[in-house]
């Protein structure tokens, strides 16, 4: 017996699935996110970084002090802060994850729709970062320091997806250094700030047990490294002069940032003491 409902899917879903497709191939969401460089422009990480520590060097030895001092942190304000800098995502709705972690530092919020332009600087040039990680981490496959110690992460869900994955260097601290040095050059009133904010945003990746000291020295390097070979890049060109202008007529509206500022200033004041 057919069920009386069947003539009139059976009519209605080929204009149903029709006009799903149009609203996807529409959908800003569905195009994918590249960055700024093909894979041959990005920094050679293998050429670039020399092997991780090896053991019972004095660079070895100050990785495990690092990591036994981040450890002493877990479950305070700072660890809580290291798992919400964890989320380097950029969904498009209002202040993104990935998108804002650098909002006290500006003193305004990033989103997608008010600063499109330093939007995807920051989207895009992430991409870059981990294409730029990608080798050498592929090369050494270094063990996360929660592999070795055992001791939990700020982001436990991610713990078996990263476990085979290399640590050397840190993609997060890749692209935390090049922001860090992207947005200093949008806003050069804000440089300090928007620097301190590149140093601790990496820690926290220390802070979070997911990376060795040297991870994200090394990727301070390569961070350095991937934002003048972007400057050599007309997209990255032209985003970076329209993200001028967006900072620009947000100074003149007073916008700022929309975080507790004071307070996240607080707890990235505590770090581990012996990181460089």
């Amino acid at each position: 017996m057919t069920h009386p409902g069947t003539a009139l899917i059976a009519r209605i879903s080929p204009f149903f699935l029709a006009t799903l497709s149009l609203i996807a191939a529409a959908s800003p969401v569905a195009a994918k996110v590249t960055g700024y460089l093909e894979q041959a422009q990005v920094p050679d990480s293998i050429a670039l970084v020399p092997a991780p520590p090896a053991a019972g060097t004095v660079s070895a030895a100050l990785d495990v002090q690092v990591s036994r001092e981040a450890l002493a942190l877990r479950g305070t304000e700072r660890f809580a802060q290291a798992s919400l800098d964890a989320d380097d995502s950029f969904p498009k709705g209002p202040l993104p994850p990935g998108g804002n972690q650098f909002s006290c530092a500006l003193g305004m919020d990033v989103d997608s729709t008010r600063t499109p332009a330093i939007f995807s600087l920051l989207q895009r040039s992430r991409r870059d970062a981990s294409a730029t990680a990608g080798p050498a981490k592929n090369q050494h496959l270094r063990q996360r320091p929660y592999v070795v110690n055992a001791a939990p992460t700020c982001t436990p869900e991610e713990e078996d997806k990263k476990r085979e994955t290399g640590s050397y260097p840190s993609g997060h601290g890749i692209a935390g250094w090049a922001w860090a040095l992207i947005l200093a050059e949008v806003a050069p009133e804000r440089a300090d700030a928007i620097f301190a904010r590149g140093r601790n945003y990496a820690e926290s990746r220390l802070v979070c047990n997911m990376h060795w000291h040297s991870d994200i020295v090394q990727a301070r390097f390569l961070g350095a490294a991937l934002v003048a070979r972007l400057h050599d890049n007309p997209e990255f060109q032209a985003d970076l002069l329209a993200a001028k202008r967006e900072i620009a007529a947000a100074r003149a509206t007073g916008r700022s940032s929309s975080r507790d500022c004071a307070a996240e200033e607080a707890v990235l004041q505590v770090r581990p003491q012996s990181a460089l």
